[in-house]
C-alpha cells in the first residue's frame, strides 16, 4: 500500500546493484549514500546526546543544594555552556535535520540520492572536528560563557577554550549551509516528475522550509562569531564597549540566527509528526495544504521575531511592541499544524505505538512549551521574568519536550525502514512513560522557580529554592534513566529484533516502497506517484495498484 506504480520509462538498475548492501565499516567512512550519511548523523547525534546529557545531569546534581558542593562553579560554567551547545547544535539540528532529511527526503520524492553526493558526505564530516573542538575546550577550561557568548563575558573567561567554541560552532553552521543547499535543490529538481507538490510528503515540505530558513540565517550567526573570533585574538573591538563596540550589535546578529534556530529544530519535527501520525490512527491527515504551507509562513514570520529575545537590552518602545506582536503572530501557523494533528487524530482508528506514544506526548509538550513562549514573547511579561527558570523551563517544554520526542518518535517509526528490524515495543514504552514523566517532573517546576524569581546560569542560589530544584533534581535523574530502555533495545533490536517487512505500517509513502533497509540504488526502476501520501480512504484502489506493482 504505497504511493506509486511502476515505470517503464526511468532509470534501470540492475539486479546486482539492487541487492548490492553497505557493510558495518562503509558507515566509517566518506561515503556519499544519503542514506549512509543520514545514519551517520544519527548515531553521531546520538552519542553527543549521550554526553550532553550526562553534563545536564551534573548540572542537576549541583543544583540541588543551594551551595556549590558537586561542580567547581567555573566548571559549573563550563558544562551549561557545552550542555546548551552540544545539544543544540550537536544533536537536535543534525539529528533532525542531516539524520532524518537525509535518509528520507530523496526516498520520499523518489530520488537515488541527493543533487550533491560529494557534498553531502563533506557537511556531516564537518561535525565530528566541531565536537572535538566543543570537548576538547575543556583541557583550556572550557567555554564558560553560556550558549549565547554574549559579549564582554566571551571576551575575558577562558580565551583559548572560546575560540575552540566558536570555531566549532563555525564548522557546523557551515555544514548547515552545505546541507541546506543539497535539500533545497534535490527538493526543487529530482522530485520525480508524476508527483504533483500536493502529492509531496509534509516532511519534505518541513525540509524545505527548515532549508530556506537556514540559508537566510545561518550566515549571520557566522559573521557575528567571526566578529568576535577577531575581538579576543586580534584585537579588534566591534563589541569590546570601551573601545567604541557595540555589544548590542553582537546580540542581533547572534539571535537574528538564533531563534529561527529554534524553528529549525523544530519544523522537521513537525514533519515527522505529520507522517507519523496519520500512518499509526489510519486516517487521512487534516488540512494538508494549510500544514504545509504553514511551515513556509513559520520560515518567513521567523526571521522577524529575534528581538523578543533582547527586551531588555535597552530596546526602544516601538521596536518592543513590532517584536511582540510579529512573536505573537507566528503562534498561528504553529497553532494550524496542532489543529490539524488533533483533527486527524480525531476518531482515527489510532494504534498506540511507540511512535505514536511519542508523537501525542509531543503534542502535550509543545502545547505547554508554546503558551510559555506566547507569554514571554509580551514584552511586559518577559521583563517580568527575563534571565529567571521560567525561561528555562519554557524552552525545554520547546526544544526536549517538543524536538527529542519529536526525534525518538522518528526513530520508532523508521526504525524498521533503517535497519530492516522491529524495535521491541514493550522496551518502548517503558521508555516513553519514563521519559513522560521525567520530562514533566524535571521543567515543569522550573517555571514556579522562575515566577519566584530564581535567576538562570547560576551554581550557588537562595535556599528559598531549594525544595523545587530537589524535585527538578529527581526529575532529571528519571530523565537520565529513561535513555538506557532505548539506548538497550536500539541495539539488542539492531543486532537481534524479528526482521521488518517493507512495510510494517501500512503506510504510502515511497520510502516504504522499498526494501527494509533500502538497497543502494533505493529502487530497481523509479516509481510513478499515482496517489496523495495519506490517501488512506483508497484502500482498495491502493491495495489493486500494490498487486499489479512489480517491485
Amino acid at each position: 500500500m504505497t504511493q506509486l506504480e511502476t515505470s517503464q520509462i526511468t532509470t534501470v538498475v540492475t539486479e546486482h546493484e539492487l541487492h548490492q548492501r553497505w557493510k558495518w565499516y562503509d558507515y566509517f567512512t566518506f561515503n556519499i549514500d544519503h542514506k549512509v550519511i543520514g545514519i551517520q548523523y544519527l548515531v553521531t547525534a546520538f552519542v553527543f546526546y549521550l554526553i550532553g546529557g550526562l553534563m545536564a545531569m551534573a548540572i542537576r546534581i549541583e543544583l540541588n543544594t543551594p551551595d556549590a558542593d558537586f561542580l567547581d562553579p567555573n566548571l559549573y560554567n563550563a558544562f551549561m555552556t557545552n550542555h546548551g551547545t552540544l545539544m543544540i547544535f550537536m544533536w537536535i539540528v543534525p539529528a533532525a535535520i542531516g539524520g532524518f532529511g537525509n535518509f528520507l527526503v530523496p526516498l520520499m520524492v523518489g530520488a537515488r540520492d541527493m543533487a550533491f553526493p560529494k557534498l553531502n558526505a563533506i557537511a556531516f564530516w564537518l561535525n565530528p572536528p566541531a565536537g572535538a573542538l566543543l570537548l576538547g575546550s575543556f583541557f583550556f577550561g572550557g567555554s564558560q560563557s553560556g550558549w549565547t557568548a554574549y559579549p564582554p563575558l566571551s571576551l575575558i573567561t577562558a580565551n583559548t577554550a572560546q575560540t575552540m567554541w566558536i570555531l566549532a560552532i563555525v564548522l557546523v553552521g557551515t555544514s548547515s549551509i552545505l546541507g541546506a543547499l543539497n535539500f533545497v535543490v534535490t527538493i526543487l529538481k529530482m522530485k520525480v516528475p508524476s508527483m504533483q507538490w500536493t502529492q509531496m510528503p509534509l516532511f519534505c515540505w518541513a525540509i524545505l522550509a527548515t532549508s530556506v530558513l537556514a540559508l537566510l540565517s545561518t550566515p549571520v550567526l557566522a559573521a557575528g562569531l567571526v566578529l568576535l573570533l577577531f575581538d579576543i585574538n586580534f584585537g579588534t573591538s566591534f563589541f569590546k564597549p570601551d573601545a567604541g563596540g557595540n555589544v548590542v550589535l553582537y546580540q542581533h546578529l547572534f539571535w537574528f540566527y538564533s531563534h529561527p534556530a529554534v524553528y529549525l529544530m523544530i519544523l522537521p519535527i513537525f514533519g515527522i509528526m505529520s507522517e507519523v501520525i496519520p500512518v499509526h490512527a489510519r486516517k487521512p491527515i487534516f488540512g494538508y495544504k494549510a500544514i504545509a504551507y504553514s511551515s513556509l509562513a513559520i520560515c518567513v514570520i521567523g526571521l522577524f521575531v529575534w528581538v523578543h529575545h533582547m527586551f531588555t537590552s535597552g530596546t526602544p518602545p516601538w521596536m518592543r511592541m513590532f517584536f511582540t506582536i510579529s512573536t505573537l503572530i507566528v503562534a498561528v501557523p504553529t497553532g494550524v499544524k496542532i489543529f490539524g494533528w488533533v483533527a486527524t487524530l480525531w476518531g482515527g482508528k489510532i494504534r498506540f505505538t511507540s511512535a505514536m506514544l511519542f508523537a501525542i506526548g509531543l503534542l502535550s509538550m509543545f502545547v505547554v512549551g508554546g503558551l510559555g513562549g506566547v507569554t514571554l514573547g509580551t514584552a511586559p511579561f518577559d521583563l517580568h521574568v527575563h534571565d529567571t527558570y521560567y525561561v528555562v523551563g519554557h524552552f525545554h517544554y520547546v526544544l526536549f519536550g517538543g524536538s527529542v520526542f519529536g526525534i525518538y518518535a522518528g526513530i520508532y517509526h523508521w526504525f524498521p525502514k533503517i535497519t530492516g528490524r522491529m524495535m521491541n515495543e514493550t522496551w518502548g514504552r517503558v521508555h516513553f512513560a519514563l521519559t513522560f514523566v521525567g520530562t514533566h517532573l524535571t521543567f515543569l517546576p522550573m517555571h514556579q522557580l522562575g515566577l519566584q524569581g530564581m535567576p538562570r546560569r547560576v551554581a550557588m542560589y537562595d535556599p528559598q529554592f531549594a525544595g523545587i530544584n530537589h524535585i527538578c533534581t529527581i526529575g532529571a535523574i528519571v530523565l537520565g534513566i529513561s535513555v538506557l530502555p532505548f539506548f538497550f533495545n536500539a541495539i539488542w533490536s539492531w543486532l537481534y529484533g524479528p526482521k521488518a517487512a517493507d512495510n510494517p505500517w501500512d503506510a504510502l509513502t515511497l520510502e516504504w516502497t522499498t526494501s527494509s533497509p533500502p538497497a543502494i540504488e533505493n529502487w530497481e526502476v523509479l516509481p510513478v506517484v499515482t496517489h496523495g501520501p495519506y490517501d488512506y480512504g483508497r484502500t482498495v484502489e491502493v491495495n489493486q495498484t500494490v498487486q499489479t506493482a512489480s517491485i
